[in-house]
Order: C-alpha cells, then sequence, then structure tokens
C-alpha cells in the first residue's frame, strides 16, 4: 500500500498574483471613493450657495409684502423698509448683503430698482432685480409688491 503524500498547497506564484490583484482592485476602491467625496463635496457647496439665494429672496419676499414704503439710497447701498410700527434695512456690500443681524454671502453683480412699472434711483420703490455673480449661477432675483392707495400719497 503506498501513501499519497503530496500535500495540497498554493504556490508562491499564485500568492503573488493574488496579492497583486487585489492591490488593483483596492486601488479602484480608493479611486472610486475619492471621486464621490469630490462630487459629494461639490454637490453640497452647490446646494448651500442655492440654499444662501433662497434665503435672501425670501427675506426680501417677506419684507416687501409686510411694509407699506421701500426706499433705497444710493449713496449709502441701503434698501430701506418702513411702516407705521417697524423698519429694516439692507445693507448691499461688495461680496455680501447685510440685513440687521443676517448676513447672507452673496455677491450681488448689480440691482435695479422699479416703482411703478419704471425703473428709479432713490425714489421709493416697490419691485427690485438683483443678479449674482459667477459662483451663484449669474442668477436673476426679481422680488415685488403690490401698491396700496397710500403708496400714492404725499
Amino acid at each position: 500500500m503506498q501513501w499519497n503524500k503530496k500535500i495540497k498547497a498554493v504556490t508562491l506564484s499564485e500568492m503573488i498574483t493574488v496579492l497583486i490583484l487585489t492591490s488593483i482592485v483596492v486601488g479602484l476602491a480608493f479611486t472610486v471613493l475619492g471621486l464621490v467625496q469630490n462630487h459629494m463635496r461639490a454637490i453640497t457647496s452647490n446646494y448651500n450657495k442655492n440654499l444662501e439665494l433662497k434665503k435672501l429672496e425670501t427675506s426680501l419676499w417677506l419684507d416687501f409684502n409686510r411694509y407699506s414704503h421701500i426706499y433705497y439710497n444710493p449713496l449709502d447701498s441701503e434698501l430701506s423698509f418702513k411702516n407705521e410700527i417697524d423698519s429694516v434695512s439692507y445693507n448691499f456690500y461688495k461680496e455680501y448683503v447685510v440685513k440687521v443681524k443676517d448676513t447672507f454671502p452673496i455677491n450681488v453683480v448689480s440691482n435695479v430698482f422699479y416703482f411703478d412699472g419704471q425703473e428709479t434711483k432713490d425714489l421709493e420703490v416697490d419691485a427690485i432685480k438683483l443678479m449674482t455673480d459667477k459662483v451663484h449661477s449669474n442668477k436673476y432675483l426679481f422680488i415685488y409688491k403690490t401698491n396700496t392707495a397710500t403708496n400714492y400719497m404725499n
């Protein structure tokens, strides 16, 4: 009776091949993970920029419809909202817009103010068109209010 004394084992070349293939797969996985993380950062950044723009738009809409008189002072770049009880103002700076305690990190490239459908410089305002910079995709915001009879009285 003859005993088969061969032990089944993995050769060194097979082991090296498996290690090389494993390192290639792990390297590809980390590369893909890096790409996914970069895309997630870009999506988050874009979302945050759009969120800040929406916050400014919502704040302006609320104030345009809450206050009866709106004035723009071009010397101070200040948009003032006033009624019998309260007042609030927005200041437009180079890279942000400030409303009392709120700061909106939005660069407004151009702003055009309107009253009764006509462009105005420093009179009472009932509509505003803001254009943002390239960072915010050159978006336009147009906010307006419906005038009442008190807006036309002296």
